[in-house]
């Protein structure tokens, strides 16, 4: 386990687009999101849904939410970052939806293409501010295998 400010977080999130988004249903239960999102210029986490989606409704609800970023194999090193959320609905989401699309997949060909589909397909993000998260962990067999006795 390795503990990391945020310079060193925001390090790690590089290409690490693979996340489990987990929001608070109305009976206080977690629901669990798999989702693709990526970390913009100013720290916040991005993520693009459908307002309809489950997890927009529960985050207009309860803002509180965790997002476990995983690596491609399913050993990675992961991390645990809990934040605030705010849903942005269009055409207040349009910047976001692009600076999301950045953090994934680099320039668009076309940016006025890019927004007129994010309009036409009706998305929302979901923005989080994050306040606080784990060290990064590596997993494995526990530590105490490898002490020297």
């Amino acid at each position: 386990m390795t503990e990391v400010d945020a310079d060193g977080l925001a390090a790690f999130l590089v290409g690490k687009n693979k996340w489990v988004l987990s929001t608070t249903r109305a009976d206080d239960r977690p629901q669990m999101s798999l989702v693709s999102g990526g970390q913009m210029s100013d720290g916040r986490l991005a993520i693009a849904t459908y307002p309809q989606r489950i997890k927009v409704k529960n985050v207009r609800r309860n803002p509180h939410v965790s997002v476990a970023v995983l690596g491609d194999e399913f050993n990675d090193a992961w991390v645990q970052i809990d934040g605030k959320a705010e849903v942005i609905d269009l055409p207040d989401a349009a910047d976001v939806l692009v600076e999301y699309f950045r953090c994934i997949s680099g320039e668009h060909s076309d940016w006025d293409e890019y927004r007129q589909a994010m309009s036409d397909q009706g998305k929302c993000a979901i923005v989080i501010t994050p306040t606080r998260w784990s060290p990064i962990s590596t997993g494995g067999f526990p530590p105490e295998l490898f002490l020297d006795e």
